[in-house]
């Protein structure tokens, strides 16, 4: 290795260290402080580790309702990536691999969904909601979480499934197998690295969803999690360190399913990537 290539090894070795130090420590931050007390906050609001450990924020955000917030989230972000991985799957499946007259257009439109801007939703959905009786229910945030989810589901899985070969379709054909068979028993199998992605995006992006969670919930016992998270903000006090307690909470599902699922991730977002 000459010292030209030595050099720049080393710089590209610092500018990684630099940027994991530069996104790790809000993240350290977060859960040093959440062992803080309430005096040693004050005292030193920017130090990473606290002098004195404290786990008393952890077990008073769970008397605040912590968990009624962290059930609802699961139940309503579960059941909507649920539902959206199925239908994405189902309407993915004839746009990528049968030809008929409006398989272009009707990929556009569901590609044309993903520059549709949530707020412009919002009164229409409102005013549905209410008229459906299900105004102030976790059913009311399930049609606007799978339908915002469904756009890069589908575009996602269409082209995933563009790139499995044709002779597995046909080899189930000639076996006498039907569409339905062959999409559970060939392409379904063959796309879970891009159901993950899907799976991990949609996931991430609800559980941290605020806007239609504000406009459709309103009974605290309804509220999920980042709605919740208000309540932990007082009249004339924030209680800082219990609200990282929340926050660090808030952050172990996602980053357990990402842990668990990330080589799955990898593959589905470059798996349409190469064509030919």
């Amino acid at each position: 290795m000459n010292p030209l290539q030595l050099i720049k090894r080393v710089l590209l070795y610092v500018l990684a260290i630099s940027l994991l130090m530069f996104t790790f420590y809000p993240f350290m931050y977060m859960i040093g402080t959440s062992f803080k007390s309430m005096n040693e906050f004050f005292v030193n609001p920017f130090s990473i580790l606290p002098d004195s450990f404290t786990i008393e924020h952890y077990f008073s955000v769970f008397d605040m309702g912590l968990t009624t917030y962290f059930l609802n989230s699961i139940i309503i972000t579960v059941s909507a990536v649920v539902i959206t991985v199925m239908i994405a799957s189902l309407a993915s499946y004839p746009l990528s691999r049968i030809k008929f007259r409006l398989n272009r257009p009707l990929f556009l439109l569901f590609v044309a969904g993903m520059m549709l801007p949530i707020h412009a939703t919002l009164i229409p959905i409102f005013v549905l909601t209410q008229g459906m009786g299900i105004y102030d229910t976790l059913l009311a945030l399930l049609g606007p979480y799978v339908a915002f989810s469904l756009p890069i589901s589908i575009f996602i899985l269409t082209q995933f499934m563009q790139d499995i070969p044709k002779e597995l379709e046909e080899a189930a054909q000639i076996d006498g197998a039907n569409h339905w068979k062959i999409f559970w028993k060939v392409i379904f199998p063959n796309v879970v690295p891009a159901i993950s992605t899907i799976v991990i995006y949609n996931f991430v992006f609800l559980w941290t969803e605020f806007v239609f969670a504000l406009i459709l919930i309103t009974s605290p016992g309804k509220m999920t999690l980042p709605l919740g998270l208000q309540n932990f903000y007082g009249e004339f006090m924030i209680n800082v360190p219990g609200l990282m307690a929340a926050l660090t909470l808030a952050s172990l599902p996602v980053l357990l399913l990402f842990i668990l699922a990330q080589e799955r991730v990898v593959k589905g977002l470059t798996g349409g990537a190469v064509k030919g």
